[in-house]
Order: structure tokens, then sequence, then C-alpha cells
């Protein structure tokens, strides 16, 4: 399935490529760096824990879960009026009501600049109207999104806590903001914080904790040789690659090696 939302570092390259494989029989699904999903979407997991920092994301995906007609019905309304007057009258005028907010946040993210998530000082989304003009979007089946995330639970929390609570055989997927690469300033940011070096250490104990309990643990990052010597002991580490959808031009697109860190 494809996800309904854009986003930097979105993982839809991954599900496609056929250099990695996931297991296919496990026990829970955990990813707490959610994003646009593109993996949680292509394994359709019966159960688990998806969360992430983003409040707007995650209310999104519980307004969806819980009336996606209602969100579906205003995005149409989003659709129709859709113009850049009224795309920066409705970046600027933040919605309160669950669905009218849910919808607010997938109208941004469809027609502002390449999908990209980015908040001022003051937590105001302020990325500038991009070239997209549809806002509904022919492969969009938000019935199927709502009856798959009605098998798990979604949360905004800190990933500790998710991978808190792997158990023997569950799966976890990690895809954490990148750090010290071509790309980095582009994926550091989480939230209102900046994604540091000490924030990938406890990442790190989290993971190896929960493979100590025999968790199959997952997790991709940009070729960068801090994160590769972080994992190269304890994790087999594929060069594999993807294409780039942040600049500006197609021109300008090219490929790009990521490492998917698999742990032994």
């Amino acid at each position: 399935m494809t996800p309904f939302l854009k986003w930097a570092g979105g993982k839809s390259w991954l599900v496609n490529n056929i250099n990695v494989q996931f297991p296919t029989k496990f026990g829970k699904y955990i990813e707490p760096f959610l994003g646009s999903g593109a993996v949680f979407f292509d394994i359709k997991p019966k159960s688990g824990i998806i969360s992430d920092l983003n409040g707007d994301l995650i209310d999104s995906y519980t307004a969806i879960r819980s009336d996606y007609k209602s969100v579906e019905e205003i995005l149409k309304y989003h659709h129709h009026m859709h113009s850049k007057d009224y795309y920066y009258m409705m970046r600027a005028t933040k919605p309160t009501e669950k669905y009218s907010k849910a919808a607010w946040f997938i109208y941004l993210n469809r027609t502002c600049w390449n999908g990209l998530y980015r908040v001022n000082l003051k937590g105001e989304f302020n990325v500038p109207i991009g070239t997209k003009t549809s806002v509904i979007m022919r492969k969009d089946n938000f019935k199927a999104v709502s009856e798959i995330l009605g098998a798990v639970d979604i949360v905004k929390q800190d990933f500790s806590h998710s991978l808190s609570l792997a158990d023997n055989g569950d799966l976890i997927f990690v895809d954490p903001p990148y750090h010290n690469s071509s790309l980095s300033t582009k994926f550091v940011k989480y939230q209102d914080t900046i994604f540091g070096w000490d924030e990938h250490f406890r990442l790190r104990s989290q993971l190896i904790e929960a493979r100590l309990k025999g968790a199959h643990v997952i997790m991709t990052h940009s070729v960068t040789e801090s994160i590769e010597y972080l994992y190269k002991d304890i994790a087999d580490i594929k060069l594999v690659s993807r294409r780039d959808t942040l600049a500006a031009s197609s021109d300008f697109r090219g490929r790009y090696m990521e490492m998917v860190i698999i742990f032994k």
C-alpha cells in the first residue's frame, strides 16, 4: 500500500528493494520514528506499536483510524479550494478539531514543497507552497489505511518508550534522523530538538537491549562512518542504492547509497 503522506527520508525505496528481506513471521511490529510509514504499510502487521514525537503526524494517523470518512470529506474541500492564496491562509490557520486538523496536515503535506515537514521556533509550519496541485490522489484508500491502523497502537512518545516494549520475536524497524551526512540538515531536526550524537548512543543501547530480548532489529541510515562504527561489531551492514527525492529539480536528483543495518 502506498503511504498517504510524503516524507523526507521516506522508505518507499526500501520496501521495493530485492536486496532487503524483512522477516515474514514475527510477534508485534515496532516502529518508533514513523514518518510516512512506508515499511509499516508494506508489512501490514497484525499487532504493534507505531510512534513518533511529531504530534501533528500522530494525530493524523489516529484521526484516520477513528473516522477516515470525516478526514476525507474535509480533504476533498481543500482539494476544491486549493490555490496559492488558500495554501498560505491554511498554513497560517491551524485547526483544533481532530478531523479538521488531520485534513489540514495532509493537505499541507501534499501541496507544500516536496512534502517537507519543518516548523519555526514557535512550532509553526513554515514550508512554502510546492508545485503539486492535486490534493486527492488516485491511489488514496483511506478506508484500507484505517483498517490497517486499527491493528496497532499509535502513540506520540520518545523512541525509548516504544523500544522498551519489545519482546522475543518482535520486529523492530528503526529509521532515525540521520547523523553527519550530506543530507543531515534535511533529516536531523527531530520535532523541537536536535537528534545528535548522544541520542544515537542512547538509541544504540536500547536496540542492543531489544535484540538481547530476542527481537529482530533492522535499521536504516545514510552511509556515515560514525554510524557504521557504532554498529559494525553487532550488526551486518548492507549498502543499498536509493534515489534522492529532495532536490528542487529532478535534474539534480541522483542515486545515493544507504546502510541497512541488520542486528546479528
